[in-house]
């Protein structure tokens, strides 16, 4: 007992000795268990204040917090950490990180979630101004995702009383005669939009408001603020508090517009799904398989010069990503550069519990990659003796699709719905690779 108390006590020192070299900004930490298994991951404003907190010997963590977390400090081993641009970046990191990896004591962030975008659909002819969670696909100015809804629908409120654009879901069209005789909603009235339904501002000006938020959208805006906080100070010295109060609140809002992420670096990928359906009835004719295609799981290697190589598989159900069943692999038998050898070596490992009967096969397996790639899963298979299995790989750049034990590759519209399917099974494989293989080069957080 004594020796087990000794053996807390100098785990404990070292952790609080190793807190003392976190930075004092922004981030993420890493609460890790045997193996270096992440248990945990928060973040904080001030990384080394919030993670000290867990381990001041005065702290009474079971009043504090909850006997959960007082179970999870007693199992932590390790600490690590990541810092991030901003707070706004660390809640947005650790979202996806926690719907990827799943750690056993973070019961929240771990469903279909998502944070919103601001999104202006330029492929309309008289584009709309969106709050959404669901943006489209294509023919759209996407900005954030921001970490908090209640404020970007403020600040989108706060925008249309400058700049009018519409935020209504009618289908207008330049073409339509009836517009000039549309009775437009009391935003019009009210000066809060130019009433394009109606035909109260021509196609070309509407288009040129547009731009303008776009414009605003991704400039600095210091100019803009500057001319609020004149108007502000006007006001107040006018006595007129009202109005005073009214554009520091705008201010504060048209400031809150930094507070978001981006799009290509704050990845959502389960915002973007589109209905599977049709693509899963026709990959089940494309693949020959005699029964509906139900499970794919895709496979991905990330690998710079050898360092650190981490392979990634994907599952997806119904054609919708199903997070429990992703995995991660370091790899361990292959050194330099090798992406063959790599395949192999996590299809093995993957397989081997199917091989023996102890788990199904999925309907579909999709290798990231040539028919060389597809070869060598085809050949980690045939090594183990692996009874037949549906297989495709699908190369980036041409996005042709390979199928076993055929001369030519397939080539499928771009907007057919199989390749669209099989793009986004490859794509998260990719995206899932490549964010494990950047954590590991940057801090070797999350063993495997």
């Amino acid at each position: 007992m004594a020796r087990k108390t000794s053996q807390t006590t100098d785990r404990l020192a070292a952790i609080r000795e190793k807190i003392k070299s976190f930075p004092k900004g922004p981030g993420l930490y890493f609460m890790k268990g045997e193996d270096d298994v992440v248990l945990y991951i928060g973040k904080a404003g001030d990384l080394r204040s919030r993670v000290s907190s867990y381990f001041q010997p005065s702290a009474d963590l079971e009043a504090s917090r909850s006997p959960k977390i007082v179970e999870m400090i007693a199992k932590v081993r390790d600490l690590d950490y990541l810092e991030a641009a901003s707070e706004v970046d660390a809640m947005l990191q650790e979202a996806r990180l926690i719907k990827d990896i799943h750690p056993q004591y973070n019961t929240q962030l771990t469903d279909d979630k998502t944070f919103p975008y601001l999104e202006i659909t330029t492929g309309d002819e008289f584009p709309g101004v969106y709050a959404t969670r669901t943006p489209r696909t294509e023919g759209s100015k996407l900005y954030g995702p921001f970490t908090a809804a209640k404020d970007m629908r403020a600040v989108l409120n706060a925008l249309q009383k400058i700049f009018r654009f519409r935020t209504c879901y009618l289908d207008i069209r330049s073409d339509d005669e009836k517009r000039r005789f549309f009775r437009p909603c009391i935003l019009y009235n009210i000066k809060q939009c130019a009433a394009p339904c109606a035909e109260r501002i021509a196609k070309e000006e509407y288009r040129r408001l547009i731009k303008d938020v776009i414009r605003f959208l991704e400039s600095k805006r210091t100019k803009f603020e500057r001319e609020l906080e004149r108007d502000m100070a006007k006001a107040a010295g006018e006595m007129n508090y009202e109005r005073a109060a009214m554009l520091r609140d705008r201010l504060k809002l048209i400031r809150r517009l930094d507070e978001r992420g981006v799009v290509e670096t704050h990845v959502q990928p389960e915002v973007f799904a589109q209905d599977p359906t049709e693509a899963l009835v026709q990959l089940q004719g494309i693949i020959g398989a005699d029964k509906p295609v139900r499970i794919i799981e895709g496979i991905d290697i990330a690998n710079i010069g050898g360092d650190e190589a981490v392979g990634s598989l994907v599952q997806f159900i119904d054609g919708r990503p199903f997070k429990s069943g992703y995995r991660r692999f370091r790899i361990r038998s292959v050194h330099g550069v090798d992406d063959y050898a790599m395949i192999r070596e996590v299809v093995q490992r993957r397989y081997r519990h199917a091989v023996e009967g102890e788990e199904l096969w999925p309907d579909l397996i999709l290798i990231d990659g040539g028919l060389g790639h597809l070869h060598a899963a085809q050949q980690a298979l045939r090594d183990m003796e692996a009874p037949p299995a549906k297989m495709a790989s699908i190369a980036k750049q041409e996005e042709v699709i390979f199928l076993p034990d055929s001369g030519k590759p397939l080539r499928l519209p771009p907007r057919d719905a199989a390749r669209k399917l099989l793009q986004y099974v490859r794509d998260e494989a990719h995206r899932f690779a490549q964010h494990y293989h950047h954590i590991l080069r940057r801090k070797k957080v999350i063993g495997e």
